[in-house]
């Protein structure tokens, strides 16, 4: 039976480890911190249920297609609530958007501030849900090994329709002209970690998950999703160590050994790095047995890195959603703040997520907030910053919702760039992995395979597919498919 490690027990590597294990091979998952899940962890403090990372379930058939390899079901293990609305959007001057679960009321939407737009919008959704069927029947299959992969009649034939030389600001802008629908339909590509500017317009792929698919919620939380793949992987043999941060290897014969904690042991016959990839290549791999120079590593455009903050409010705040966008300061000033001359913002956009509209996850009464704001890596990351950006970021709620807030706070936890890379050893302390740019999609992305070492391969948000729940998940299908493969 082959021996196999998995590094890191996020989406990518309990993916992988589940397919791999399912062919029959023994595999064994070591991760760092003393949780499984990665980025997708979760706590408990004080009567409230915080999710650390990943708060939007986009695309729940990629979902069910992974539970269903495993002879399971998304409703084994948790119950999906569709949200109506999806969201709420807070424009400047305290005008307030929210984003419908149907599309008459979509459409209707559209109509109430630009006319005739909602004959635009079903154009622009036929057309994303075109590229939406291309990209995840054809693109993130692919393991992104050879140029060959995208010959395939439909893209071929459909290559106009896919616009990947079109951004996605030019695409959005040549049907809508309101700036509220306009931004609401670039508000995904967030998601992706580049500018509409520079994110091709195949991604209006996304707005066919968002508006047509839909927005969705574990109930219990996204580490639901964890405890599930958790489950599957080791009701087949998966043996998960935590607490286990992989130091160095050594290669001998083709077999590749782990050190950690200062001992030599978990000897593989191929290793599936779902770690921080730059971490692994750069600071664990032997220099001669690297793929990518630094030179390479620096030359990467990264998605931003953020703020968190998990906050209990010990009362309601009526005039919030599940989910909230605060778009009410200047989107591109924002995004030059965060790509173009990195610093931190002076007027930032933020997202909050109240799952206790939803969820039981705070103490009868209270509200339990998750605030996002997007910063661009390498900045100084201080206890000054976050405590001021926290205080923008409760001072535009209370203004918005017409609810004091500061003086009801009864916890609050911060997370940011430091606490990214020591907890997830990431690259320049990113939250996302790569911009899903036009230069770093596909092929052009960091190898899945090593071109040093036979049996070393890659998983995770910085290699194929890129960045975000499903396709994670999908980048562990695809890694373990390639070793099932030429094993």
């Amino acid at each position: 039976m082959s021996n196999g490690i998995v590094i890191g027990s996020g989406l990518s590597g309990l993916s992988a480890a589940c397919f791999l294990a399912k062919s029959g091979m023994k595999v064994t998952v070591l991760e760092k911190n003393d949780t499984p899940g990665g980025r997708v962890r979760q706590f408990q403090e004080k009567g409230y249920t915080f999710d650390m990372g990943p708060s939007w379930y986009w695309m729940p058939e990629v979902f069910e297609r992974f539970y269903g390899h495993f002879g399971k079901k998304v409703s084994d293990f948790y119950t999906l609530k569709r949200l109506d609305p999806s969201y709420r959007i807070f424009f400047p001057k305290g005008e307030q958007v929210d984003i419908p679960a149907g599309e008459d009321a979509l459409f209707s939407l559209f109509e109430r501030f630009e006319k005739g737009s909602s004959v635009q919008l079903r154009k622009f959704l036929s057309e994303a849900a075109y590229k939406y069927k291309v990209g995840t029947e054809k693109f993130v299959f692919q393991p992104g090994l050879s140029v060959t992969e995208l010959i395939d009649k439909e893209i071929v034939a459909g290559l106009l329709r896919l616009h990947l030389l079109k951004s996605m600001r030019n695409y959005v802008n040549q049907y809508f002209k309101h700036p509220y629908l306009r931004q609401i339909l670039e508000f995904p590509v967030l998601f992706l970690g580049a500018t509409p500017q520079d994110t091709p317009a195949l991604y209006s792929m996304m707005n066919h998950a968002d508006l047509t698919l839909g927005t969705w919620y574990p109930m219990g939380g996204m580490y639901k999703i964890i405890e599930a793949m958790t489950e599957i992987a080791q009701s087949l043999g998966v043996k998960i160590v935590t607490s286990q941060a992989v130091e160095k290897v050594e290669i001998e014969n083709k077999k590749i050994r782990m050190v950690y904690s200062g001992n030599t042991g978990y000897e593989a016959n191929w290793v599936v790095n779902g770690a921080d990839y730059h971490h692994f290549e750069q600071e664990i791999l032997p220099e001669s047995h690297r793929t990518y120079s630094e030179k390479y590593w620096d030359k990467r455009v990264l998605a931003p890195s953020c703020l968190l903050y998990y906050v209990g409010v010990s009362k309601k705040i009526p005039n919030l959603l599940h989910h909230n966008l605060f778009f009410d300061g200047d989107f591109d000033k924002h995004a030059e703040e965060i790509y173009t001359h990195p610093e931190y913002p002076a007027n930032p956009l933020f997202y909050v997520s109240c799952t206790s509209k939803t969820d039981h996850t705070a103490p009868e009464g209270h509200e339990n907030l998750f605030i996002l704001v997007p910063v661009a890596v390498g900045l100084t990351d201080s206890e000054a910053m976050r405590e001021k950006y926290f205080n923008i970021a409760i001072e535009r709620m209370e203004k918005y919702t017409g609810e004091k807030i500061q003086g009801f706070i009864t916890y609050k936890r911060s997370f940011a760039q430091n606490d990214f890379i020591g907890d997830y050893n990431s690259y320049k302390g990113n939250a996302y992995g790569l911009a899903n740019t036009l230069l770093q999609t596909a092929n052009l992305k960091p190898s899945i395979k090593s071109r040093k070492i036979d049996n070393l391969y890659y998983t995770g948000h910085l290699t194929v597919p890129g960045p975000g729940m499903p396709p994670a998940m999908i980048s562990g299908e695809v890694v373990a498919n390639q070793i099932i493969r030429f094993s």
